[in-house]
């Protein structure tokens, strides 16, 4: 069973993702296809040409691919005035003999592969969110550091999230992409779990593949995406790797802690999402054979007590 599926903000793309795997594409082409169009719609907050900037006004995006046939992989992170960064990660997974690229040497791979150096990534709706963050906190730029922490996570109104896909395709071959702008006013520089392979992302055709979204500090910390992939390995359901991955969440002492949604599905093309807080949201799925992809709620598990 062939299918494509990817959190709430990627809906946007979901259509032409859809189309690709009807066609017989591949499964990091069908990634591409749905995850492109979320990038140059500037109006998802969270991605491409978004709304938050970084600390400096800045947009700096993130993303990341993989493919589950050969385990190989392609990130790129804190890239400025480059939209379609997935399509850059893909082209660092296939054409460069490293991982992993960052900032100005990404920005620098992308030009030399044709891409083009946007103006102005930030929408006008962000800029006045940054002006107005900047205002209300008072904030100094010479010492940025004294106004990133939340002084409460449950109230604090800027979400953290990321487009991210899962497909597999009818060759049987599972990918997993990412892409995002990271974390609202982070510090420059600031890389969240969107490029890191094995936190926000992993796909291993035995097995499965898993993305996560929402607070990429703590995924890093438990190798999230990895682990649900390793649970599946030593056999257990999607839903049951999900569950014990959020586990070893819930175990993580210090730090901000915020939600997480993990994302799965294995080589049979069952699937699970589960979110680790109390706020709703839903993803989007499409089976090959049905006539349109479809919306279905994330399995909600017990918030942090934070520690």
């Amino acid at each position: 069973m062939s299918l494509v599926l990817c959190n709430y903000c990627g809906e946007y793309g979901m259509t032409d993702a859809a189309e690709a795997l009807s066609s017989g594409e591949s499964a990091l082409d069908v990634l591409e296809a749905g995850i492109a169009p979320c990038e140059a719609n500037s109006d998802i907050d969270i991605v491409g040409k978004g709304r938050w900037p970084n600390a400096l006004g800045v947009m700096q995006t993130d993303a990341g691919v993989m493919d589950g046939a050969t385990l190989q992989v392609g990130s790129v992170g804190a890239v400025e005035n480059i939209t379609h960064v997935f399509s850059l990660a893909r082209l660092v997974q296939s054409k460069l003999p490293h991982v992993c690229l960052v900032g100005e040497g990404a920005k620098r791979f992308a030009l030399e592969m044709g891409f083009t150096e946007e103006a102005e990534m930030v929408s006008e709706l962000g800029k006045q969110d940054y002006q107005n963050w900047l205002r209300e906190n008072n904030v100094d730029l010479s010492q940025l550091s004294k106004y990133l922490w939340p002084k409460d996570k449950d109230t604090y109104s800027f979400h953290k999230d990321t487009v991210i896909y899962l497909a597999l395709d009818a060759r049987g071959n599972l990918a997993a992409g990412t892409s995002t702008t990271g974390w609202p006013f982070k510090y420059p520089g600031r890389l969240g779990d969107s490029p890191i392979c094995g936190a926000g992302f992993y796909a291993d055709n035995r097995y499965g593949a898993c993305a996560c979204t929402n607070t990429g500090e703590m995924t890093i910390r438990a190798s999230t995406a990895r682990s649900v992939v390793l649970y599946m390995k030593k056999g257990a359901s999607v839903r049951e790797a999900c569950l014990e991955a959020a586990e070893d969440l819930n175990d993580l002492q210090g730090g901000y802690l915020g939600s997480v949604s993990i994302h799965a599905i294995d080589p049979k093309g069952d699937y699970f999402v589960l979110m680790t807080e109390d706020s709703e949201q839903d993803f989007c799925i499409f089976e090959e054979g049905n006539p349109a992809f479809r919306r279905e709620e994330v399995f909600l598990v017990p918030k942090y007590s934070a520690t």
